[in-house]
């Protein structure tokens, strides 16, 4: 699975399957569609993760593709920037998929229509879940209502009903006011009124000359541990999508500062246009990876100095050098 937001979202409202659903692509791009099409919602979506689950094709072989299905219409990468319910705001990337062949004009009235929308908002920069802090359950609230008839408080009527199951345990009206706080915490602590009766009536000795006393002695005595707090999830915090630009499925540049045009900016499109070119005039064996892919070593294959054949490839298309980027 991806990182929340970068893995695959469906764009809804799709056409059901269907044999000829992607017969407007060439075999290996209508072979790679297929293969995305059945992976699950949330996989990730980046070439390299893509190529080393098919059994067939490579990185290069899969970039070229994901790049020509983007160009047809099924996949774009969004940026929305959200508010979220504690007003911190984001920047984070979606990748929807679309089944259905969509035009660019759709597609950008998807985006537009993503603002206003309500999101899970457990996202940090950088698309990290947040890991939710767990709240207590609130504790019951031991004292009185206010202005209520103590003689009517369950504590002090669970007293009261001792001297009914016990004649050697008749508290007077002055002991069930008294014990009534003890009595409370008892009920607090998960007690029923039938438990605050055994505990002061079981055992007791054949005569009983201070009622009132040895119920406060074995109410505190025996009084049962606190009840575990219970600890719950708190509710997943909501946000709201306030903007939406569209993304490049290559560097993630977005609209904001440079033109995306079937989902790739111009100078990620010009590099890809540059590969296929030189591919296709023999220029790049089938070794060949872009300096944007992870290297994968294998023994059987000749060590590729990457940089310097990236850069054959611009400078055989006419194009600039790539800037360094910092580290």
């Amino acid at each position: 699975m991806a990182n929340p937001g970068y893995g695959k979202r469906l764009a809804g409202d799709e056409d059901p399957y269907a044999d000829p659903d992607f017969a407007h692509l060439l075999p290996r791009d209508a072979e790679v569609a297929v293969f995305i099409d059945h992976l699950d919602s949330g996989h990730a979506m980046g070439h390299k993760v893509i190529a080393a689950e098919h059994p067939r094709y490579g990185q290069q072989a899969t970039r070229s593709s994901l790049t020509r299905i983007t160009e047809a219409g099924h996949l774009r990468w969004i940026k929305e920037h959200i508010t979220v319910e504690d007003n911190t705001m984001r920047w984070v990337t979606r990748t929807y998929w679309s089944r259905t062949r969509r035009s660019a004009a759709w597609w950008a009235e998807f985006a537009r229509q993503r603002n206003g929308r309500i999101v899970p908002g457990d996202l940090r920069p950088g698309l990290a879940r947040t890991d939710e802090p767990e709240l207590p359950e609130p504790e019951p609230d031991p004292r009185p209502e206010a202005g209520a008839d103590p003689e009517s408080r369950t504590s002090y009527l669970a007293l009261a009903a001792i001297r009914d199951a016990e004649p050697r345990m008749r508290l007077s009206e002055a002991d069930c006011r008294s014990l009534a706080s003890l009595a409370e915490e008892w009920l607090t602590r998960g007690a029923t009124p039938q438990d605050i009766t055994r505990a002061v009536t079981d055992g007791l000795p054949a005569t009983v000359n201070n009622p009132g006393g040895l119920a406060r002695n074995r109410l505190e005595n025996r009084m049962p541990p606190k009840k575990a707090k219970i600890r719950q999830k708190a509710a997943p915090r909501r946000a709201r999508v306030t903007r939406a630009v569209m993304a490049c499925m290559s560097c993630d540049a977005d609209e904001r500062t440079t033109e995306i045009r079937g989902g790739m900016c111009s100078d990620c499109r010009a590099e890809y246009e540059a590969a296929v070119a030189a591919e296709e005039a023999g220029l790049l064996d089938a070794g060949y990876v872009p300096d944007t892919f992870l290297a994968a070593p294998d023994a059987v294959y000749e060590v590729v100095d990457v940089p310097r054949r990236a850069a054959e490839v611009r400078a055989a298309a006419g194009l600039p050098p790539r800037a360094e980027r910092a580290l």
